[in-house]
């Protein structure tokens, strides 16, 4: 819960490639979710208890996430365990990352994870939506694109909504 010491968490860009390629793990992704929840503040072994996974796997995890600048550490705690807290609750990468040629692999494949596991729990209810087209424009014209889309998420950011995950994909046209 967000105390009243405490500015709300809010949005941050990554724009930093180190901070995206330790967004390329999925137990990572999970433990900014759960911070990014309501303002949490919980400790590596109740992110272990809550993640069902081994406190010492999941201490290297959060320590990666920490040095990326993601969580940070906070007042509080017992001992050795001290509680974190993510930055924001809500993170977009910036679209130079993305579709710069460096782009790490481990991110592409957490985004495809994200992808299916979307397809998996929402597509039978008839909650997931996906589109796709071919056009012919210069690849370097689709960050003007993304850049647009994120302008126009950011004005209408609404925080009493649910979550969303908007994916943008593109490469050369497949068929011969």
């Amino acid at each position: 819960m967000v105390g009243a010491d405490r500015e709300p968490l809010g949005i941050l860009t990554i724009d930093k490639p180190e901070q995206l390629k330790a967004l390329g793990h999925p137990l990572r992704l999970r433990v900014l979710e759960l911070l990014g929840e309501n303002d949490e503040q919980l400790t590596n072994r109740e992110l272990a208890q809550q993640l069902e996974v081994d406190p010492g796997h999941l201490h290297f995890h959060v320590r990666t996430l920490l040095k990326a600048g993601l969580i940070q550490r906070v007042e509080g705690g017992h001992g050795r365990e001290k509680p974190y807290r993510a930055v924001a609750n809500t993170i977009r990468v910036a679209p130079e990352l993305l579709t710069s040629p460096g782009a790490t692999s481990d991110v592409h494949e957490a985004i495809l994870d994200e992808v299916n596991a979307g397809w998996a729990k929402f597509g039978p209810q008839a909650k997931f939506r996906s589109a796709q087209v071919t056009v012919r424009i210069a690849p370097e014209r689709v960050r003007e694109l993304w850049e647009l889309l994120s302008e126009r998420v950011d004005e209408l950011e609404d925080p009493e909504q649910d979550p969303i995950v908007i994916t943008l994909v593109f490469h050369p046209h497949t068929a011969s």
